[in-house]
């Protein structure tokens, strides 16, 4: 069931987890290394670049394919981002926390710390300026080596409370805990399943390849690429990588996404494939989902103008209405 109304006023478009942002400030910090991270993405690259080979096998090959598929869909894409983080449907709890597992079972951290870390970013872009590595300005490799071995320690952070029914969820607290071991698990099975080729691809080659795609999303998806629309007053402006859309399940139509981020589907426009989208569409179907945000029926947004016609075919009505001061000139 879709939405007919929603909230109106900026609430829809809030940053939701951060506290204290009138004193917090996204500028002074200094890039430190993150041991635990570093030596376990160190750990599954080599572990990948030199297993990966020995054991290639094509059925090995499908069980990537296939649990990549699964975790960065159902886990990454719609159980972390669009509901965990962007409230943008309503399904059971069973559910969320299934999604959310599934989340955890990519391999990049736990659900708490993705939230954490994806408010504090969305938060810094929104700002007149921000830290460098927030912004992604270090050349492309030197900027991989910082994302995926070290983190920012800002000399003035903001809060963090991601409010009832996450913060207090003791599932959610033991899964931020344990994220690195529910890889085990999943090893186990699949070595039941078909030996170590599976686990060498299901495990290793699996997450160093989602971990290392996710920085390199990130950052074209802030350095280059193309616009319908840009955020009023942000430093750091989101474009879209029409080439990654399958492989990230629809999160790279980044631009989209910073214009409406809690719209449930990312890929607004004729030929921008959305699986996670479409899965949100199937559990929408099954009557797991509903209440689904979409930028027709959230309210219209301040601080944002359109830099392409088509730009407004999918935004409410009203939105216009905000624009009419400033007259944009759109490109085809």
């Amino acid at each position: 069931m879709m939405l007919n109304d929603c909230t109106a006023g900026d609430g829809a478009y809030k940053v939701n987890s951060l506290t204290g942002l009138d004193t917090a400030s996204p500028v002074e910090g200094d890039i430190v290394w993150d041991p635990a991270r570093s030596i376990w993405n160190g750990a599954m690259l080599i572990a990948a670049l030199v297993l990966g080979p020995i054991t290639f096998a094509w059925d090995a090959v499908v069980v990537f394919l296939a649990t990549s598929a699964i975790t960065l869909c159902a886990g990454h894409s719609v159980g972390f981002h669009r509901r965990l983080i962007h409230r943008s449907f309503e399904c059971p709890k069973w559910l969320e926390r299934v999604l959310v597992w599934l989340g955890t079972a990519v391999g990049m951290g736990g659900p708490l710390w993705t939230i954490r870390l994806h408010d504090s970013r969305d938060w810094a872009q929104r700002q007149p300026d921000c830290h460098a590595f927030l912004a992604h300005k270090k050349p492309m490799w030197i900027d991989g080596l910082l994302y995926l071995h070290g983190r920012l320690k800002l000399k003035n952070p903001p809060g963090f409370d991601p409010g009832p029914g996450i913060g207090d969820d003791k599932f959610y607290r033991f899964l931020d805990r344990t994220w690195m071991l529910h890889q085990v698990p999943i090893g186990l099975v699949l070595f039941w399943l078909g030996g170590w080729p599976w686990v060498v691809w299901g495990v290793f080659v699996r997450v160093a390849a989602c971990t290392t795609m996710h920085w390199f999303i990130s950052y074209f998806a802030h350095t280059r690429g193309p616009q319908d629309w840009t955020v009023d007053g942000a430093v750091i402006q989101a474009h879209n990588v029409p080439l990654m859309a399958i492989p990230t399940m629809g999160e790279s139509w980044h631009n989209n996404h910073h214009a409406f981020p809690s719209s449930a589907r990312h890929g607004l426009y004729p030929g921008q494939i959305d699986l996670g989208w479409r899965f949100v569409q199937l559990l929408e179907a099954l009557g797991l989902a509903w209440q689904i945000k979409l930028p027709g029926n959230l309210p219209p947004r301040p601080g944002i103008t359109p830099v392409r016609k088509r730009a407004l075919s999918v935004a409410a009505q009203g939105q216009a209405d905000l624009l009419t001061s400033r007259s944009p000139a759109l490109t085809d």
